[in-house]
């Protein structure tokens, strides 16, 4: 007997199959998203592809045109300066945590974060650079241990990392992760929230430069 799969669990499968998609770069700025096609493409109905739409919406990844037209946004210099200005409250603020309260089992796994990231790096391999890049960050966030942190950060992690995905300047991207493991480890929070922010403020200039030429 065929298991019939629940319609939450097929709106969550096809809402996170979209949402890589977008971050990825295979549905770009400006693509159109249509339920029929996309039902066919999943071999679900249309249901629950209309429920994953309207959740991309509200995680800001895409907008109704028009009430007949979904497309995915294009982000605006407005957009990307206030995800970075979040960023910079939190992940500043994150950092100073982690270098107080790391474990040797929490630097290990940066470590080997760090490692994955340059074997990824020299190998071009966007899509796992901007995984594991997610990862470092998010680890660093669990290193911090405010649970309330992380949930602030939650609804915005998806854009964060869509952001993330346009900086193409891999090897400096590595370079700066490198000094702020190195910043976390020594465990002086000052030091930790200075280079936190340097990576932040440099990640914001490469991306506006990436998007819309300038900065």
């Amino acid at each position: 007997m065929t298991k019939i799969e629940p319609l939450g669990a097929v709106r969550e499968r096809v809402l996170a199959a979209l949402r890589q998609e977008i971050i990825a770069g295979r549905l770009r700025p400006g693509d159109r998203l249509v339920e029929r096609e996309l039902a066919d493409r999943f071999g679900v109905s249309r249901v629950p592809v209309r429920e994953a739409i309207r959740s991309l919406v509200g995680e800001g990844f895409v907008h109704f045109e028009t009430p007949r037209r979904t497309v995915v946004r294009r982000l605006t210099p407005t957009d990307v300066k206030e995800l970075f200005e979040l960023r910079e409250a939190l992940e500043v603020y994150a950092a100073g945590l982690a270098a107080s309260r790391s474990t040797p089992q929490d630097l290990a796994e940066l470590r080997e974060l760090l490692d994955r990231a340059a074997t990824a790096t020299r190998a071009g391999d966007a899509e796992t650079i901007t995984d594991i890049n997610t990862r470092f960050h998010d680890r660093i966030l669990a290193m911090a241990g405010n649970s309330l942190l992380i949930s602030v950060m939650e609804p915005v992690d998806g854009r964060l990392r869509w952001l993330t995905r346009q900086n193409e300047e891999w090897p400096q991207l590595l370079t700066e992760h490198h000094e702020l493991y190195d910043s976390i480890a020594s465990g002086d929070p000052d030091r930790a929230r200075a280079h936190a922010l340097a990576h932040v403020q440099a990640n914001y200039r490469s991306t506006v430069r990436h998007l819309f030429g300038d900065g």
